[in-house]
């Protein structure tokens, strides 16, 4: 059973930083592609960022390219999102994905975890 547990979300102040954590178990994951994404109250699920597991190849949202970076720890089974020059903006719950299409759009991916908080203060 495939399992995907974000932690790391909290409050933080504008221009701050955070780095979230996906905790992954299950499978093996090396064909797979893990994706950030993130949804705002009353919003649609934005994609943030992707990462091929075993290739280490990423991408990332223009709106986030130069402040947050997706990586992965093989050894630990986890991927991280460091968010950088945090903005009242990216406030909203934070979701761990994993699929073998990956991509930009939320049907790429088969797994997800609960989503953690993160709120930015002005």
């Amino acid at each position: 059973q495939v399992q995907l547990e974000e932690s790391g979300g909290a409050l933080v102040q504008a221009g701050g930083s955070l780095r979230l954590s996906c905790a992954a178990s299950g499978r093996t994951f090396g064909s797979y592609v893990m994706g950030w994404f993130r949804q705002a109250p009353g919003k649609e699920r934005e994609f943030v960022a992707r990462i091929h597991w075993s290739r280490g190849i990423t991408y990332s949202a223009d709106s986030v390219k130069g402040r947050f970076t997706i990586s992965r720890d093989n050894a630990k089974n986890t991927v991280y999102l460091q968010m950088n020059s945090l903005q009242p903006e990216a406030t909203a719950v934070y979701y761990c994905a994993a699929g073998p299409k990956g991509g930009n759009s939320w049907y790429g991916y088969d797994y997800w975890g609960q989503g953690t908080q993160v709120t930015v203060s002005s």
